[in-house]
């Protein structure tokens, strides 16, 4: 299934996934348009096809204690497999990594870190150039979160 696979209702199904999908299948094909049966083969064939992936429960890090986000540059002089196999286990293997992107241009890798505090963020520092040898590490604290989203527009 490819973009151009996904007709209206697709579209307002995905859109209603995205926003609850906790909501009862009747509620949202209610506000697709459409019934019950129709809406579930197209889920199930959307799942099928990789369109949905795993669904989830989105957690609020401030409620948690977790108050201080981090984007972490990274700068590496190493590009031989060795040091990146060990470098992408120790961030897939630590919960505090949100994100994790390998960059184009100056800056190799960039990571998004959700900790208590920034004692906390220096744990998890110490903790990362333990695990393998970092060329400069640059840490800049969030502020404010300005907008943080899950949902996808999805193309027409």
């Amino acid at each position: 299934m490819t973009k151009s696979d996904l007709d209206p209702l697709d579209r307002k199904i995905l859109t209603e996934l995205q926003e609850d999908a906790s909501q009862s299948l009747d509620d949202i094909a209610r506000k697709a348009g459409s019934s019950k049966t129709p809406v579930w083969n197209r889920i199930r064939k959307m799942r099928e096809a990789g369109v949905i992936g795993r669904q989830t429960v989105l957690l609020d890090p401030e409620a948690l204690g977790l108050e201080a986000c981090f984007f972490v540059l990274i700068r590496t002089a190493e590009h031989d497999p060795d040091w990146q196999d060990r470098f992408l286990t120790s961030v897939r293997t630590r919960p505090e990594v949100m994100e994790a992107h390998r960059l184009a241009g100056d800056i190799d890798y960039i990571l998004k870190v959700r900790v208590k505090n920034a004692r906390a963020y220096d744990v998890f520092y110490q903790n990362l150039i333990r695990d393998v040898r970092i060329h400069n590490v640059t840490a800049l604290l969030s502020m404010e979160e300005i907008k943080s989203t899950t949902i996808l527009p999805i193309p027409e």
